[in-house]
């Protein structure tokens, strides 16, 4: 193992790109308060915020599910906590996504807050065609209620509709989380940050850009109709681990030392 990687084990390096670690707290840099960006106040309050946000969303999620009056409708609301569970499971990916990068960067200037409330709003977004989409995956693609797909969708452009809408939230998202790191990237060497966590910023701006960039690919392929029948544009989304592993691995290769 190079010295860099040994490093980096040890947690003087920070953290990959592809976000098999879990990240540390990052204290203020000495020099931080020698700059002109050195007195940005902590991000606490707006975390607590957007926590209460992410709470609201996750609520959302299942609020439309009623106590049962019967037992058959109970055990028809049970099956339908599987499509809650694999929403609320995205949901969390894109709460811990959000909670590493105040990790990282815990600066709260005016710019990471109006990102951030922009963040937030397309989340609430999202949830409903998120829901939507895991609700249809469920019922009509694994067949747990298929009488249900004439009621859902009219055609196949109904589906295709429902890939674009989903689309834009995914790609509202995680473009918003790619626009955060951007700017950490930009003010993160005047608060006296290390050129490795510049770098791993900047990493991560591309990561999320990648994600974006594959929620496009969908919504393309939706609007051109291509193999909407077979759900083609939701199969696209399988591009994101390949991608996300091939960019870990150049990014790491292109990575400064800790020491620097």
């Amino acid at each position: 193992m190079s010295e860099r990687r040994k490093q980096r084990a040890a947690g003087v390096a920070g953290h990959r790109p592809s976000g098999s670690q879990r990240p540390q707290p990052v204290a203020p840099p000495a020099g931080a308060h020698a700059t002109g960006h050195g007195h940005l106040p902590p991000a606490t309050r707006l975390e607590f915020f957007s926590d209460a946000v992410f709470a609201f969303a996750a609520t959302l999620l299942v609020v439309a599910l009623e106590v049962p009056h019967t037992f058959p409708e109970l055990e028809e609301n049970l099956w339908g906590f599987l499509a809650f569970g694999a929403s609320f499971v995205a949901l969390a990916l894109i709460w811990s996504s959000h909670h590493a990068f105040f990790r990282r960067f815990p600066y709260a200037d005016r710019a990471t807050v109006a990102l951030n409330l922009t963040l937030l709003f397309v989340v609430l977004y999202y949830v409903y065609p998120l829901k939507f989409m895991t609700v249809s995956l469920f019922d009509v693609v694994l067949g747990l209620h298929p009488e249900r797909r004439t009621a859902m969708f009219r055609g196949e452009r109904d589906v295709a509709g429902m890939f674009i809408v989903y689309g834009i939230g995914f790609v509202a998202v995680f473009g918003v989380f790619s626009l955060l790191y951007r700017h950490a990237a930009r003010i993160a060497p005047a608060l006296g940050f290390s050129p490795l966590q510049v770098h791993e910023a900047r990493a991560m701006q591309r990561q999320f850009l990648i994600l974006a960039g594959v929620g496009l690919l969908s919504i393309a392929t939706a609007a051109a109709g291509i193999g909407v029948r077979y759900g083609v544009p939701g199969y696209v989304y399988g591009l994101i681990g390949p991608l996300a592993w091939w960019h870990g691995i150049w990014s790491d290769r292109r990575a400064p030392a800790a020491s620097a």
